[in-house]
């Protein structure tokens, strides 16, 4: 869909500069390595690898920057120490949290109200956390995990920090278009409104935000916990790369 756009806009006449963040630490890349037995670096550069192939394959153009998680660690570390002192960010246990009661335009994306709202099912809710809502800036390295030197101690940035930070650091703040898919609105999207907008005590983060809809498979949405999913990878072994495009635009 993005490819498509993109393709439009130069196509106008715009100056376009497209950036795509690759989340290259983060809890299910840990997971997953601990299940292969792996590093989980060998894990995030074989998914990117197999990522970029597949692009290639569906003649996707390649993003203009193309920045990995691990590289904006000390920008991230960065935001969330201001967020601290502004009020916004709070420390248990070498774990860092937003804390969205501080933010009172919180849900203004998704059109919730906050009050109404119950923490989602992706995650256990921490019984430490002020709001069942508040999420994770930073968390503390376990045995065996990557981590990196902080104020808070040898940690990682949570997975909502890192797409933060690499948009305002490449794109700055106030750019104009944030794409993404339509699961993402809540929490993820409204997480990063309320971590760039807190940082930088301005708005608008963003000032468009365009969603794709969700592929589906017999009237039901593809969920891996259903397990009722095709890769990218699996289509392009049967058919032809024009045509999976057409596919996924309808």
């Amino acid at each position: 869909t993005f490819d498509v756009i993109r393709r439009y806009l130069l196509y106008k006449g715009y100056q376009v500069l497209f950036v795509q963040n690759i989340t290259d630490v983060e809890d299910k890349i840990i997971n997953k390595a601990r299940q292969l037995g792996l590093g989980w670096q060998e894990v995030a550069q074989k998914f990117e690898r197999e990522f970029y192939q597949d692009m290639e394959k569906l003649g996707i153009m390649p993003a203009d920057v193309q920045p990995r998680a691990t590289e904006q660690i000390d920008f991230m570390i960065k935001m969330i120490s201001t967020l601290e002192e502004k009020g916004y960010a709070y420390r248990v246990d070498g774990d860092v949290y937003f804390s969205i009661s501080q933010f009172k335009e919180y849900g203004q994306l998704s059109k919730r109200n906050v009050d109404e709202m119950m923490a989602g099912s992706r995650v256990e809710v921490d019984e430490r956390k002020r709001h069942p809502l508040d999420f994770a800036l930073w968390k503390s390295s376990k045995a065996g995990e990557p981590g990196w030197d902080s104020p808070w101690g040898r940690g990682r940035p949570g997975w909502h920090i890192e797409c933060s930070a690499m948009s305002l650091n490449y794109l700055g703040f106030g750019f104009d278009i944030h794409g993404g898919a339509q699961d993402l609105i809540f929490p993820h999207h409204e997480n990063e409104i309320a971590q760039a907008e807190g940082y930088r005590q301005e708005k608008p983060f963003v000032r468009y935000w365009l969603h794709g809809g969700m592929l589906q498979i017999n009237e039901e949405e593809m969920h891996k916990s259903l397990g009722n999913f095709v890769t990218v990878h699996e289509l392009l072994e049967k058919e032809n790369p024009n045509v999976v495009r057409l596919l996924m635009l309808g």
